[in-house]
């Protein structure tokens, strides 16, 4: 689990295979598994730390589909609130986040699970 650099929200995180394949079918089913608890517990950590009023889960498999990093697939994690989006995307497409990534890590590891 790492925080994006260039989040879409306050929160936003990605999950990330230790493997590197460009698809999620290309992993094997243990990996599957590890990535999707990993995405819940993203999930509960955001929820813990932000309380959202949704999710958006996402992953970007092949360039035209968005993906940024093409040869190395992983799940965004990105927290909504009723009304996040204001004018700044549409006039000047710009996003406003308020707090700074070592913040949003203080947040978020409270609630990470210690291995």
């Amino acid at each position: 689990m790492i925080l994006n650099a260039y989040p879409y929200n306050t929160g936003h995180v990605m999950v990330v295979p230790y493997r590197h394949v460009p698809s999620i079918d290309l992993l094997s089913d243990d990996e599957v598994i590890d990535l999707f608890h990993l995405v819940k517990d993203s999930m509960n950590s955001i929820r813990n730390s932000y309380n959202p009023h949704g999710f958006n889960i996402g992953i970007n498999i092949g360039r035209v589909a968005g993906a940024g990093i093409e040869n190395h697939v992983h799940v965004h994690i990105v927290p909504r609130w009723n009304g996040d989006s204001n004018f700044m995307p549409v006039v000047s497409n710009t996003k406003v986040i308020s707090e700074t990534l070592e913040d949003t890590y203080v947040k978020l590891s409270k609630y990470w699970e210690k291995e």
